[in-house]
């Protein structure tokens, strides 16, 4: 039988309770970009890797403000978050080459929020062939690349792009 190596995995499986503080807010430290995964930072939001993937690549568009509903976002606040979301795409289709996506929000622990008290959107690249046995029968998801392999080449694109 073959191993499927995930080191970082354990950083979220071995958690009893969540960190203190809220994770995506993260005005006034851009120094951390790097280490909390920051690909991009727009005037009201950012783009971030999850730290826990569903596929390679997955992303997160959020609001700079910390609110737990979207109705609490302003129109220039939503305009951009949609324009992160377009930008997140160019990148991912020119770096990844994605056949589709799952694009979504989940609101609340019963929506299937993780993360709760901050609204993101999610952005889940997908490739014919991508889901397989391992989630259902041994509740392990195969991420083909290292995040922070990932990081790199995604980051370059972003500052490609301007």
């Amino acid at each position: 039988m073959e191993q499927l190596w995930a080191p970082w995995r354990m950083d979220y499986v071995g958690k009893d309770a969540a960190p203190d503080g809220c994770i995506f807010c993260i005005q006034g430290i851009p120094h951390q970009d790097r280490q909390r995964l920051v690909l991009f930072r727009g005037h009201h939001g950012f783009i971030i890797m999850n730290r826990y993937p569903y596929s390679n690549g997955h992303l997160m568009v959020v609001p700079h403000r910390h609110t737990s509903e979207i109705e609490d976002l302003s129109s220039a606040e939503r305009l951009e978050i949609f324009d992160l979301l377009v930008r997140a795409r160019q990148v991912l289709n020119r770096c990844l080459k994605p056949q589709g996506y799952n694009i979504g929000i989940n609101l609340g622990k019963v929506g299937g929020a993780g993360v709760t008290e901050h609204v993101h959107l999610h952005i889940v690249p997908r490739w014919l062939g991508d889901t397989n046995f391992m989630p259902v029968f041994a509740d392990v998801r195969v991420i083909p690349e290292h995040l922070e392999a990932t990081y790199e080449t995604l980051r370059q694109a972003f500052e490609e792009m301007g």
